[in-house]
């Protein structure tokens, strides 16, 4: 039987003008497709007017940290939990993550911000000691720049304790304790970073700038405890004579004398408070002018002083309220009233004032004995 194999089909090759008339066809079907498709408005993508906020809120581009309290974009939120998460990391790569957040916001200014990072890194509690005496360092500089010295020196001890002789951290402490003024501390530190270099510019400055300093301070101490021990002898001497006058005064009780219910509140008695000159006291004393409603504040007037040798010298010069001229020392009469207690009396103006202060009707208020004054005679009206 003979055996006839099947020849192959012969395929035509399609001409240049077929081609670009099959093209054409298939264009026009994708058109019609498309143009036959229902139309939606993409959602999906950032809004043309807030497309810069939307990037600022990528992990990938934000030029700025989030602000805090600030909600975190879902993609950031994930890398932080993988990034802060205590299963997936050591202690040691956490205190070195936290670090670098705080050293992030450190150079932001951020200082608040940087202390929180630092102290979540130490709370890590690593093994790691240079890690540590770096997050204390940090953490101190952070302290230093928002003026909290003391919490700064603090800080800088523990980063030495850690890790003694940190050149950052003694220099930091140095300059703490002397704006602390703990010159002797800062002296101290000084003398450490001299131990190692002896040409350390900046240890030498601050040193003889604490001693220096120390030295004034001292003196200047020494000089208030002279003028505190002078004041304190003078108050025990004018207490001693006033209770040997046994003067009426106001709100006193017990054989003690209150010097403070002797302070003047009159706005003109300020820091004239009695005092004792030569043995005697002188005294603020006001003296009332009822019918022209004006006063005189007499700063010093001593206790041995007569009435009428003040009024003498008040009215040497006729005031400008007396237009008539009638205020004159042998027309005038003095008196005594207490509104609260309602008393009044006459005052003999040819006594001192230490005899009339003797009286015990009168009652010295504020330090500052009160009398009033007026025209008695042909003057009077």
């Amino acid at each position: 039987m003979e055996n006839h194999s099947a020849k192959p089909k012969k395929t035509s090759q399609m001409t240049d003008e077929e081609r670009l008339q099959l093209a054409e066809k298939l264009d026009k079907e994708l058109d019609e497709y498309i143009a036959g498709l229902e139309r939606r408005p993409y959602t999906e993508g950032w809004p043309e007017d807030r497309w810069r906020e939307e990037m600022e809120k990528h992990p990938f581009f934000m030029t700025k940290p989030p602000e805090e309290g600030q909600p975190l974009s879902p993609l950031l939120e994930g890398i932080q939990q993988l990034k802060y998460d205590e299963s997936e990391n050591t202690p040691e790569e956490l205190a070195a993550t936290y670090k670098e957040d705080g050293n992030f916001n450190f150079k932001c200014k951020k200082y608040r911000v940087a202390i929180i990072s630092y102290t979540e890194g130490l709370r890590q509690k690593c093994s790691d000691d240079s890690l540590n005496a770096q997050l204390f360092n940090n953490r101190a500089a952070a302290h230093f720049f928002l003026k909290n010295y003391r919490s700064c020196l603090a800080d800088c001890r523990a980063a030495l304790k850690v890790q003694p002789g940190y050149p950052k951290a003694l220099s930091r402490a140095a300059e703490c304790s002397f704006r602390l003024s703990l010159f002797d501390d800062c002296i101290a530190f000084c003398d450490e970073m001299l131990a190692t270099s002896t040409s350390n510019k900046e240890a030498l400055e601050l040193r003889a700038k604490a001693v220096a300093t120390k030295k004034r301070a001292e003196m200047q101490a020494r000089r208030q405890a002279v003028a505190r021990r002078k004041q304190e002898a003078e108050e025990k001497e004018l207490a001693a004579a006033i209770k040997e006058r046994n003067l009426n005064i106001e709100g006193q009780s017990g054989p003690e004398i209150k010097l403070k219910l002797l302070q003047p509140i009159s706005p003109h008695g300020v820091q004239k408070r009695v005092h004792l000159s030569e043995g005697r006291l002188v005294w603020p004393v006001i003296l009332l002018y009822p019918e022209y409603e004006t006063s005189d504040y007499i700063q010093e007037f001593p206790e041995d002083c007569r009435f009428e040798d003040q009024l003498t010298t008040i009215f040497e010069t006729p005031p400008e309220w007396d237009k008539e001229g009638k205020y004159r020392p042998e027309n005038l009469r003095l008196w005594y009233e207490d509104r609260e207690e309602k008393v009044k009396f006459p005052v003999n103006k040819e006594n001192t004032l230490g005899e009339t202060l003797s009286d015990k009707r009168i009652i010295i208020r504020n330090g500052t004995p009160v009398f009033c004054v007026e025209v008695v005679g042909k003057d009077r009206k």
